[in-house]
């Protein structure tokens, strides 16, 4: 983490899960323990149901909540799709885009990532992208090569002035969901990468502005280790999150001394 220049951002995603009542519920005991952050933003993405009702349940409260997904049109016959004034109009402040899950289940591509980064953009919104690796692509050696084109592809077009309200969130596709973890060399080592190719893009002062977040599994064990690399400004966090007393020791991390 580098606090002097960009966020350090704890963001969780809760995927399909929890009803409208179980938020609340989660609400309630998360405010409980929660201390005064001061050293990180939280925020929660949760499922569009459950969206409005999450505003109003952390209202009172330094948690920022995101959505999961958002399509890049702004109205039109997509059946069962959100648009980008939507979310904004409810006070939605981030949406993932680009998660592996949405590539790999649903036909995300690149492409439609881009659109659907200056669409979010153009609303308002703060995107955090997704890229990372599958566990052949690694073994193939071609990491770099494949987060550099994911990066390249999900930022074209956007300006310099824009792209400081992105967040990239580096999720090796071999450690969601697993229960492995990349170390914390490994982590660091393709976040610094990915700040080389925005540097490259716009610049030493904007690459040095960006949240770069790691997304593999990490918890509270790993936390300290993963956010002591300098490269990395946060987690996208995923089964953890949906438990108050596992996320907790995550944001304590993020409040860690730096070295």
């Amino acid at each position: 983490m580098n606090r002097r220049y960009r966020k350090t951002i704890i963001a969780g995603n809760w995927k399909m899960n929890k009803t409208l009542s179980e938020t609340r519920a989660f609400a309630d005991a998360f405010k409980a323990i929660l201390p005064k952050v001061k050293t990180c933003d939280v925020v929660l993405c949760v499922p569009s149901v459950n969206l409005q009702g999450a505003i109003r349940a952390f209202k009172d409260c330094r948690v920022s909540v995101g959505a999961q997904n958002v399509h890049y049109e702004a109205s039109g016959a997509y059946t069962g799709e959100v648009s980008p004034a939507m979310l904004s109009d409810l006070g939605v402040k981030y949406v993932i885009i680009g998660h592996s899950e949405r590539r790999q289940y649903y036909n995300e591509t690149d492409f439609t990532v881009n659109k659907k980064v200056h669409a979010a953009l153009a609303a308002g919104l703060r995107p955090i992208v997704c890229v990372g690796e599958s566990l052949e692509q690694r073994e193939l050696g071609v990491t770099m090569e494949l987060v550099e084109y994911q990066v390249k592809a999900a930022l074209s077009g956007v300006t310099a002035e824009n792209v400081r309200r992105v967040t990239v969130a580096y999720e090796p596709l071999w450690a969601i969901g697993t229960g492995k973890t990349a170390t914390a060399e490994q982590a660091g080592e393709v976040c610094s990468h990915i700040r080389a190719v925005i540097r490259g893009l716009y610049g030493a002062r904007v690459a040095r502005s960006i949240t770069i977040q790691y997304g593999g599994s990490m918890n509270g064990s790993n936390a300290a280790e993963l956010l002591a690399q300098p490269d990395i400004d946060g987690g996208l966090i995923g089964g953890a999150s949906l438990d108050p007393e596992k996320l907790l020791p995550i944001i304590e991390a993020a409040g860690q001394e730096q070295t």
